[in-house]
């Protein structure tokens, strides 16, 4: 009989990596980390990596591999994530996917379009850019010239909008017309299952304000201190990572600790917001939905084997 995937996917906050560890217990599984920002080394507390009691429990896999010097990318997770999965397989132990970037889950499933490697130098390019014109004109610039690969795409989307604007700069051709490409699979994933939840969002911004709260109790302003002394490059991903801007903002006593909390509540918020919104259109094939927090289901009662 085939090994079965699961990815446990959703929201920040929503209690996946929990659930998670009891899916690995009935099935026999490990834990792969599908989270863009827990992959970083130097962030645990603010990124809510697993405990290492819990990864003592569970072996867990790509957690804190990267260090944060490195500009890691969906292409090279896909890859790393691909070679686990394998891994997994041969000894016959359930891989089970977890997190929340919707990117990374897709791209795994569906392929990847292969665009040239862009260079560090087109990156701060495109920082300078932004720096220059404004967020607003840069967004504006980019739709111009490639209408077509902006469609849906928030103009608070940065991340993407910069990646458009670098592969048209450098590869003197339009992202959309990359995008054309046939999608290269890196692991033909077989038989796998996805499991959704999408709790009520009101009570998901709870959750991450009451979470923010225990991660400063814990250490997160030492952690970002930490990270700082390592004078990383800030149009770095982790330099970027919720949290680390606006407790940076507190150590240069520009806010006080209410205002720091505030802020990275409200911008954790905003992007459990965008989470929902990109989970409920996406059209993966989802084999249970659940508007329900993971914490509030008994694993025993789900039938895993429904087809």
């Amino acid at each position: 009989m085939k090994t079965q995937i699961y990815f446990v996917l959703g929201p920040t906050a929503s209690g996946k990596s929990k659930f998670a560890l009891s899916l690995a217990k009935k099935l026999n599984g490990e834990i792969i980390n599908a989270d863009s920002m827990q992959i970083y080394k130097e962030l645990s507390i603010l990124t809510a990596r697993p405990t290492i009691h819990d990864q003592k429990k569970i072996n867990h896999h790509l957690y804190g591999f990267v260090k944060g010097d490195i500009r890691f990318n969906v292409q090279k997770w896909c890859e790393e994530a691909s070679t686990k999965i394998n891994y997994l397989i041969d000894k016959n132990i359930t891989p089970i996917l977890v997190g929340g970037t919707g990117l990374y889950i897709e791209s795994l499933i569906n392929g990847m379009v292969s665009i040239p490697f862009i260079p560090e130098k087109v990156k701060k390019e495109s920082e300078k850019m932004i720096l220059k014109i404004g967020k607003e004109n840069f967004f504006n610039l980019v739709k111009e010239h490639d209408v077509d690969a902006m469609k849906n795409i928030p103009p608070n989307d940065i991340q993407r909008i910069r990646r458009i604007w670098e592969v048209n700069f450098f590869t003197k051709k339009k992202f959309s017309e990359w995008k054309q490409n046939k999608n290269k699979k890196l692991i033909n994933l077989g038989d796998y299952k996805i499991l959704l939840f999408l709790p009520e969002r009101k009570e998901n911004y709870k959750r991450v304000d009451n979470r923010t709260h225990l991660m400063m109790k814990n250490g997160a302003i030492e952690e970002v201190e930490n990270l700082l002394k390592l004078n990383y490059n800030y149009s770095l991903p982790i330099m970027k990572a919720h949290g680390v801007p606006e407790i940076q903002s507190y150590l240069n006593n520009e806010v006080s600790i209410e205002e720091c909390i505030s802020k990275i509540q409200q911008v954790t918020r905003n992007y459990v917001k965008r989470q929902h919104t990109w989970w409920k259109s996406s059209n993966l094939n989802i084999f249970k939905k659940f508007d329900q927090f993971p914490d509030e289901i008994d694993i025993k009662s789900i039938n895993l084997d429904q087809n």
